[in-house]
């Protein structure tokens, strides 16, 4: 893995006059009080504002830096790389490269979905900055496999995939509900449409196909940082019996927290439940 500035290796649309740092590239924000850092990434099909409910619960006690992945409907969408995003490990570089900049040598990183399996590559490669990870309904591999439920057969992703081309705006409508576990109605839904929305569907193709076929079993026992896993207690993308194969599978200490909540979207669904958990993380150690 080679840390690189992301927009610097991407072709400029003709008629930019100004080439953004990294830092706007991925609308980096650094806010709070605290000295500690905890830097939070969110999953697919969001951008940083799926940690609306849980922000305002950190910024007394922490230094927390918000950043979105390559692909949000909040990029730049000329500045994604189907070539460079083929792989998680290109979003690792950029999480890399962002901290590097903003000279973190220490910090607490809380990653969602595929920004949990983001952070076990970066500290593969940078352990020295992470002193642990929380990831929230992470995964490291969404098929199902001989000895291994992921969930999802290949025939469920090959539906999913030829929906988002053939009709992104009713996928999203199916999807949303679907994955945040309520009804279509509801503020969380709305919410989880709203940013699958400004995707635009040729990279929310792109980026679905990347997390939902990848594979990354065989690294976690590189994984030597403390890692925090906490899920809902019914998730359609993430069986719960998949925090127990983390468990046991990273090679660093780690615990398991099931939040009695429906959906892979939690802290935005159910933060009441998430926050105090999420806090009492922050905080906790890992005594095995």
């Amino acid at each position: 893995m080679q840390v690189v500035n992301s927009v610097a290796n991407t072709p400029l649309y003709k008629g930019m006059s100004h080439l953004p740092t990294l830092l706007e590239a991925h609308n980096v924000r650094v806010v709070g009080n605290g000295k500690e850092i905890v830097v939070l990434g969110h999953g697919f099909g969001t951008d940083q504002s799926v940690w609306k409910h849980v922000l305002p619960h950190l910024v007394d006690d922490y230094k927390v830096i918000l950043f979105d992945n390559m692909g949000a409907g909040t990029t730049d969408p000329e500045y994604f790389s189907v070539k460079r995003y083929s792989n998680l490990y290109g979003y690792a570089d950029d999480l890399l490269a962002i901290l590097i900049e903003l000279e973190v040598d220490s910090c607490i990183y809380i990653g969602h979905s595929v920004s949990g399996m983001v952070g076990c590559l970066a500290s593969i490669e940078q352990p020295h900055i992470f002193s642990k990870i929380i990831m929230i309904s992470a995964s490291p591999r969404y098929l199902n496999d001989v000895n291994y439920f992921g969930g999802l057969d290949q025939e469920d992703l090959n539906q999913l995939f030829l929906a988002m081309q053939s009709n992104f705006k009713a996928w999203v409508s199916g999807f949303a509900p679907l994955a945040v576990g309520a009804d279509i109605d509801s503020m969380a839904v709305q919410e989880f449409s709203r940013t699958l929305f400004n995707i635009r569907p040729d990279i929310a193709f792109s980026v679905a196909r990347t997390i939902f076929q990848s594979d990354l079993r065989n690294i976690l026992h590189q994984v030597e940082v403390p890692c925090h896993i906490l899920q809902s207690a019914k998730d359609l993308a993430v069986p719960v019996v998949v925090s127990a194969y983390l468990h046991h599978a990273l090679g660093g200490p780690t615990v398991v927290e099931i939040f009695p909540t429906e959906g892979h979207l939690p802290q935005l669904s159910s933060p009441d439940v998430v926050i105090p958990v999420l806090k009492r993380h922050l905080v906790g150690n890992i005594v095995n």
